[in-house]
């Protein structure tokens, strides 16, 4: 008697959604898992002799069914985060975590347990940091994380805002008026909507103002409630900055600071307000800190490589 299992699935549909094209995903499951899988009809067998590996399949292939009848059409990159946290724990995670963009738009699923947790910490706190180097998904998540809130309902605005921190040329040689001027600091934030829903839908929010970019050094004296507020690459703001942005933060508005502490600019490291907030708000109740990691890159492959090369040179 053959070692293995054999799924049967609702229909033939949600077969060809978890093979992928070409059958890529069935491939990626089979390099991480070993085994030989075959497809046939709204059947999947997988033959391994490894109790431990055939937990994994079938547990991989619960959460790609939760995940096609759900509309995501799982791609390689899934698979293999899939592949990685089924193999150290649960992943139930991975769709208990989705974001869900209101209206028909795209669903948003965590790749790793750390993005998971920081999708989980963004909705359980009024304040949420989350710090961790390039290609983690900080600003992707808080983005989704925000257009859900906001085409929900349930917050009448979203602001922007970053520090500007100039690299040999500063705001005031940019043409056109400030929100002109800020835009370029401003991109990898649009960038993040542009990719989650339709471009007009967010000229429609910034006409209304239901989009608002507000440059940090702008913000003093104001008094934000009933908004989300993205503070992105805070690890550029100095400690005065980072004190003036949290306590702007009115009533029942939510923040999320998002910044990469290997990337600071300032002259000073040591000057840095997300640096000086992890030393000391850590311990304050409904204010959290999620870490992601090099492992937590989701933007390229190459891009863990590169980072990992960077980090064992500074070593």
């Amino acid at each position: 008697m053959e070692d293995g299992i054999t799924i049967a699935l609702d229909n033939c549909e949600l077969l060809s959604g978890i093979c992928g094209a070409n059958d890529e995903n069935l491939r990626v499951i089979e390099n991480t898992l070993g085994g030989f899988i075959t497809a046939r009809g709204n059947e999947i067998h997988f033959e391994n002799s490894e109790k431990a590996a055939v937990k994994r399949f079938k547990t991989m292939i619960d959460n790609l069914i939760y995940a096609v009848k759900d509309g995501e059409q799982p791609s390689a990159d899934y698979i293999r985060a899939l592949a990685d946290e089924t193999e150290k724990t649960d992943s139930s995670y991975l769709r208990d975590s989705m974001i869900q963009i209101p209206h028909g738009f795209n669903r948003v699923f965590p790749k790793t347990k750390n993005q998971a947790q920081y999708i989980n910490d963004m909705r359980d706190n009024e304040i949420c940091f989350c710090i961790g180097p390039a290609g983690t998904g900080k600003t992707f998540l808080a983005i989704a994380h925000a257009l859900q809130i906001l085409l929900s309902k349930k917050m009448r605005k979203l602001v922007l805002t970053r520090p500007v921190v100039e690299a040999g040329e500063n705001l005031g040689f940019l043409p056109g008026d400030l929100a002109q001027k800020i835009d370029p600091y401003l991109k990898p934030l649009y960038d993040a909507m542009e990719s989650l829903v339709p471009y007009d839908v967010i000229n429609r929010m910034e006409e209304t103002r239901a989009i608002e970019i507000a440059p940090l050094a702008y913000m003093r004296g104001r008094s934000l409630n009933d908004c989300i507020v993205i503070l992105d690459e805070a690890q550029n703001t100095t400690k005065e900055q980072m004190k003036m942005f949290l306590t702007r933060i009115g009533n029942g508005t939510r923040a999320v600071i998002t910044g990469d502490t290997t990337q600071i600019d300032l002259k000073c490291k040591q000057d840095s307000g997300l640096l000086n907030a992890l030393d000391i708000l850590r311990e304050i109740e409904g204010l959290s800190f999620s870490f992601l990691h090099t492992s937590d890159v989701a933007r390229n492959p190459l891009i863990k490589k590169i980072i990992q090369a960077y980090n064992e040179n500074e070593k």
